[in-house]
């Protein structure tokens, strides 16, 4: 009997409070009216400032409600579960002259899901010689004459699928998380260098990097209103994800699979799958990478699989200054989902999506009322399909994937720590030979013996 807890990570981003904040500020002359001062400043500034980066040396996307018409685009879907469909449906609404002509997945019930609700919802009919089905579905899909990939697997399969797309010449929008390990760390920094390369725009699944509110934060935080950032706090703390039992008929792989979330081969642990939002964030902000890592975690309450159901990590970064990582899946716990950044003249909290000085006074805030009145469209899971469609028909190269892996590893550093109960650092791990791919991965019957719970302090195999 399948088994689910009736949150997932996107419905419970959307009704928490920090959810509240989804959507944030554009770009042009209309940026203005997002902005809202308090009482310490007249002008959105707290008196004169020195800026972190200089205008111009950082991105800032454009996030108008619709793309601009151009070329007609067709995309492939790879992996058509539920992140899978919704990324397909953000593609969809995000611009005109768009259309999906592809799908792939493990299984054929999530292709025939997909096929059925485009059909019935949007009139697209994806014929049975454009639906394809196994572990080496994302090479038919690429090579079906798609122009984009909307890549939407369990991580683990990320990295190779991203290298392929690119080899081919196709651009990527890959879902967070991009790896695993660092064995797939490495092959997306290579991969991504190739894109570059290539000039094919290829954006992520962080969404919170075209989310009006988060992007509005980080120009107020460029411009120096907090000061040097001295540190900070990220958090996700929520109830139990879903999960399910195994059924008869179900061989090992494909069990595993379909309870994907819930194994650290597949999933790299939530600090990994989920958490890896709140870590970018601080990364993106900060633009630091951590030089160490020292974390503990372990499993409670979670019923499928092989990994923990909460971390704590304290992460050096590579200037010294310290972020303290907090990530739970428990059901009955205290929640919370944001990040908080300290600086020398401030402080910024995404759960009230506020600037204060070292006073307590606000000194700025969001004004989620005007982007409302400004902007029909504030989903950020549509608004970075609007930019990567923007760029490719605009020409305008764009490689989010070495960025998001740098948070990836950051998590990777911390599950590590955690899993051992040693201190991890970068230079160690991103040349570590760690990978998750079990070596006998196959549609069938595999050793299911090396996928049991990591235990602090003692040496464990990873398949």
């Amino acid at each position: 009997m399948k088994k689910e807890n009736n949150i997932s990570r996107r419905s419970f981003l959307k009704t928490s409070a920090l959810a509240g904040a989804l959507g944030a500020i554009g770009t042009g002359s209309t940026m203005g009216v997002l902005t809202s001062c308090g009482s310490g400043s007249g002008n959105g500034s707290a008196g004169a400032t020195k800026p972190l980066k200089e205008p111009g040396s950082y991105y800032i996307p454009e996030l108008p409600d619709l793309a601009t018409d151009g070329k007609e685009l067709k995309a492939g879907v790879i992996g058509c579960g539920g992140r899978g469909s919704g990324a397909a449906f953000n593609f969809l609404a995000a611009a005109n002259g768009v259309t999906i002509t592809a799908l792939g997945d493990t299984f054929q019930e999530r292709v025939d899901e997909l096929a059925k609700k485009l059909k019935d919802e949007k009139g697209i009919d994806i014929p049975a010689d454009k639906r394809f089905v196994g572990l080496d579905a994302y090479k038919q899909v690429i090579d079906s004459g798609v122009d984009v990939v909307i890549v939407a697997t369990p991580p683990v399969f990320r990295p190779i699928h991203f290298q392929y797309a690119t080899e081919k010449g196709k651009h990527s929008f890959l879902e967070k998380p991009i790896c695993v390990d660092p064995v797939g760390y490495r092959m997306i920094m290579a991969t991504a260098k190739q894109a570059a390369a290539k000039n094919l725009c290829v954006v992520t699944g962080t969404q919170r990097h075209h989310q009006r509110c988060y992007v509005e934060s980080y120009k107020k935080i460029m411009e120096g209103m907090i000061g040097e950032i001295t540190g900070g706090i990220v958090y996700w703390n929520q109830s139990m994800l879903w999960y399910r039992d195994r059924q008869a008929g179900w061989n090992d792989c494909e069990y595993m699979i379909k309870d994907w979330v819930n194994w650290k081969w597949l999933s790299g642990d939530h600090i990994v799958e989920q958490h890896v939002h709140n870590i970018d964030v601080f990364t993106w902000f900060s633009g630091l990478k951590p030089a160490k890592a020292v974390g503990f975690g372990s499993r409670q309450r979670r019923i499928t699989g092989d990994q923990y159901d909460n971390f704590s990590v304290d992460f050096t970064m590579e200037n010294g200054i310290h972020l303290h990582s907090m990530c739970r899946q428990i059901d009955g716990c205290a929640t919370n989902v944001s990040e908080f950044i300290q600086g020398t003249k401030g402080s910024w909290d995404s759960s009230t999506m506020e600037i204060k000085d070292l006073a307590g006074n606000v000194v700025w805030k969001y004004d989620f009322e005007a982007e409302k009145a400004n902007f029909k469209q504030t989903d950020p899971y549509t608004l970075e399909h609007v930019n990567w469609i923007n760029c490719i028909r605009g020409g305008k190269q764009i490689e989010q994937a070495s960025e998001t892996a740098v948070a990836n590893m950051a998590a990777i550093m911390g599950r590590e720590s955690a899993y051992t109960g040693g201190e991890t650092t970068w230079d160690t791990m991103t040349a570590s030979a760690l990978d998750y791919t079990p070596k006998d991965l196959n549609l069938g019957k595999m050793d299911m013996s090396g996928f049991t719970v990591p235990v602090p302090g003692k040496a464990q195999d990873k398949k």
